[in-house]
């Protein structure tokens, strides 16, 4: 609290704001056990920024900015499953954006090298935490054994990124622990002056160790995320503009996206139950039923039916619901256009269909493997954010991605293949 009443009682500038003894506060309590006091300082410097921002911020006070709405989310009642994320801060492209104005190569190496740095950064926290070399979160520590199998899995979550990056071989091939350290060199090699600052990202709401996994994949697969439906509204505009093979290899990139990702899950799926349920209980109010970039990737495939568009799958990302209700072109909708005005013909045709067909294929199992790993840690429990938890993953893993093609389209024995 000193260093916090220091910067208010002086200039105040963002660029100097004490960070460090801020989050070491959140870190040694857990966002919902900060005491009442300390919030509300954190809330008169809120104020002060709020009053500089309003003659026109910089770059530092947007950050502070951000980083005080995520800290203080439960202290004002509105915290929920972008703010315990801190999606915010992490500048990935929001559902109200304009569509990008920079060329796709450099959208996807933006994005790659933000996934590569969140795995590398939990990878990091692994192994400090198994040399006792930080005391962060520091209950319900895992065993060795389990150490490792994590620093594999995360190795292989990120080595498709590091190879459309073209630093696959600055890992290469070593033990688990020994490649985790490289590839934590090849993150910090990677960033970029303007690349967010992961550790203010890192807000979890108890102590347990697991949680930074937790809150580390849920944020990589946000990413991922963005990321395809960025790819997807640029094939919508792609078949709106007759440019057939553009819109392919955007579809084709998108499904590459899940399936390359889908290792993601498998290092979710080495978080301790116990640990889980242990701060679960604390993050109530914030359910990836919140998720806008899932929902803006299933309402660019197809125009979600009235009870799903009105359920509070959508209800819970207003600004996603308010793009669809206002005419949301999608993927299904500008291809079956194509075809019918006869702007989509022949192999033409038939190349888009097949990679529609690959891409749903992609996102139906991502869907089911989502609904295993969910019942692995809920069973039949109720999820957070007022949600029914596995009945409703179960309900919607099911839903066709697209009307007009199905997963039967797909040719995996082509160039279009379906995730392994």
């Amino acid at each position: 609290m000193r260093a916090l009443t220091s910067w208010l009682s002086g200039p105040s500038e963002p660029h100097s704001f004490p960070y460090s003894p801020v989050l070491a506060e959140f870190h040694r309590l857990g966002k919902h056990f900060v005491e009442k006091d300390f919030l509300a300082l954190l809330d008169s410097a809120r104020q002060v920024v709020a009053r500089r921002a309003t003659a026109g911020g910089d770059a530092a006070t947007r950050q502070l900015t951000d980083f005080l709405d995520v800290a203080l989310d439960k202290w004002d009642g509105r915290y929920d499953y972008r703010s315990y994320l801190a999606l915010r801060l992490l500048r990935l492209p929001d559902s109200t954006d304009d569509p990008p104005t920079v060329e796709a190569a450099d959208e996807r190496r933006v994005r790659d090298r933000l996934l590569v740095s969140l795995v590398a950064d939990t990878l990091a926290f692994e192994l400090a935490a198994a040399a006792h070399t930080t005391g962060l979160l520091p209950q319900e520590r895992p065993g060795p054994v389990l150490v490792t199998k994590r620093c594999r899995l995360g190795v292989r979550a990120v080595a498709p990124a590091l190879a459309r990056l073209g630093v696959a071989e600055a890992v290469g091939v070593a033990p688990p622990a020994t490649a985790a350290t490289g590839l934590l060199a090849v993150a910090r090699a990677l960033l970029s002056p303007g690349d967010p600052s992961l550790r203010l990202s890192m807000l979890p709401v108890h102590v347990t160790h697991d949680e930074y996994l937790f809150i580390r994949v849920l944020q990589a697969y946000e990413c991922i995320f963005a990321g395809v439906a960025e790819e997807l509204r640029a094939a919508v505009t792609a078949l709106a503009g007759d440019t057939p093979a553009a819109a392919a290899e955007r579809l084709g990139y998108a499904g590459d996206l899940l399936c390359t990702a889908a290792p993601l899950f498998s290092l979710l799926a080495t978080m301790q139950p116990e640990s889980f349920r242990t701060f679960r209980q604390y993050t109530e109010g914030a359910s990836a039923i919140q998720s806008r970039s899932y929902k803006l990737v299933e309402s660019l495939c197809r125009t979600p039916e009235v009870g799903r568009l009105d359920s509070v799958a959508y209800q819970s990302v207003p600004e996603v619901q308010a793009r669809v209700r206002d005419g949301q072109p999608t993927v299904d909708q500008t291809y079956r256009r194509a075809v019918a005005d006869g702007r989509l013909t022949g192999a033409d045709a038939i190349l888009v269909a097949r990679r529609m067909a690959a891409f749903a294929g992609a996102l139906t199992q991502w869907r089911r493997t989502h609904l295993r790993v969910a019942v692995r840690m809920l069973g039949a429990r109720s999820g957070t954010g007022y949600t029914e938890g596995t009945p409703y993953l179960a309900a919607v893993s099911t839903a066709p991605v697209f009307a007009a093609v199905t997963t039967d389209a797909a040719t995996p024995d082509q160039d279009e293949r379906r995730c392994a």
